[in-house]
């Protein structure tokens, strides 16, 4: 077998056990609404728990939108303003105001971060400290960032989920802001390597110990988040919200699926913010590791880059093998795409944007050997995730 032969037969193998052997990662037919579900006989309560720092450009239609649930329960909100210099939380205070909704918001002012936390972790503790402070602890807590806006129903259908299934986590991939051309280009690609590395149905799976979640909106069993450590145990963590999935799972089954019912309001106008976005805990992802940077990188050359190339400029049987891979890989794309309501061309561009997505990783490692991984909202990160 020659060289180029192996590769190509190496490449189709790849795509061949990714479509069928990595459960289902590709398709999109996981979501919240793709059941009927039973409302439960009693609707528990449920403490929101927001973190926010220098987030007043979004804030105000993320809290409206926690304001319109139609939630039977007692859903009180705690917004925990994390040091914030634009004014976040009298954003927020003004439209709870709008509102008539004062009674349901809580500004907790943040305090200084300590050594070896994460700032959105420090966060979330100081927000779970409060709505504890208030006296019976609530059933559950939903976790989610400040740039999320809600339907008026999916709280509504976060819990009955939780409650018809005695989930420990229930947590919604939400649906990320893809206006520009470079959200156009890398968010669908975003999420469809997200579910590689995480198949929602592993996750989904009562005996497989695959665990995940997205952050952006996790609902979690405030007795077995406590049982299982509390948000203590995770205080490093930069991808907080897998590692909180992995500590859950022991607890009891989760659940992750995609939605259209909660979107990001944070835009990603060009290709230099997707980068910073990525690069925050792309080589968390890989444990700080140069051999895994390095063999992430080849594999990700050998399985994207090399069925374009061998299609375009190998001959014969070759040009036959990377077509046939191509047409493989530009399937599995194909769902996100259309889930994204963008033009199946895009399916296409999966090598170009694999391109990127391997340079984005290096800076990962790039940044934190400069002394600057996991950069956000003006901190320094990575090093606390890993001391």
């Amino acid at each position: 077998m020659t060289a180029g032969l192996g590769i190509a037969v190496a490449a189709l193998v790849a795509w061949l056990y990714l479509l069928t052997a990595r459960g289902g990662f590709w398709r999109t037919d996981i979501r919240d609404d793709d059941e009927e579900i039973a409302n439960p006989p009693v609707w528990p309560s449920v403490a929101v728990i927001i973190p926010a720092r220098n987030e007043a450009d979004v804030i105000g239609k993320s809290i409206a939108s926690h304001f319109k649930h139609d939630y039977p329960g007692a859903a009180p909100i705690f917004l925990v303003d994390d040091q914030s210099e634009d004014g976040t939380a009298m954003v927020a205070a003004t439209v709870a105001a709008i509102c008539h909704a004062d009674d349901r918001l809580k500004i907790v002012k943040g305090r200084s971060l300590p050594a070896s936390w994460t700032g959105k972790i420090w966060a979330v503790k100081q927000g779970i400290d409060a709505a504890k402070a208030r006296g019976k602890l609530p059933r559950y807590l939903l976790l989610t960032d400040a740039d999320i806006a809600y339907s008026p129903g999916l709280l509504r259908r976060l819990v009955a989920r939780a409650e018809a299934g005695e989930l420990a986590l229930t947590s919604l991939m939400v649906k990320l802001r893809c206006q520009s051309l470079a959200e156009k280009a890398l968010i669908p690609a975003f999420v469809f390597f997200f579910q590689m590395l995480y198949p929602f149905r592993w996750i989904n799976d009562r005996k497989n110990p695959a665990a995940g979640a997205a952050g952006g909106c996790m609902l979690v069993r405030t007795d077995l988040l406590e049982r299982s450590g509390g948000i203590e145990a995770i205080h490093a963590s930069l991808i907080d919200d897998c590692a909180l999935g992995r500590r859950i799972k022991q607890e009891g089954p989760i659940w992750l699926g995609l939605t259209n019912n909660a979107h990001s309001l944070r835009p990603y106008p060009y290709l230099r913010d997707i980068r910073r976005m990525v690069a925050r805990s792309a080589y968390d992802q890989l444990n700080y590791s140069h051999w895994l940077l390095a063999a992430t990188i080849f594999g990700m050359a050998l399985v994207y880059l090399t069925p374009p190339a061998l299609a375009l400029f190998a001959s014969d049987y070759l040009r036959l093998l990377g077509a046939v891979t191509w047409g493989l890989m530009t399937l599995a794309f194909m769902p996100i795409v259309r889930f994204y309501r963008l033009s199946p061309l895009w399916a296409f561009a999966l090598p170009v944007i694999a391109v990127l997505y391997m340079f984005f990783t290096f800076d990962s490692a790039y940044q934190y050997w400069r002394g600057k991984g996991g950069f956000w909202k003006g901190r320094v990160q990575a090093q606390q995730a890993r001391a």
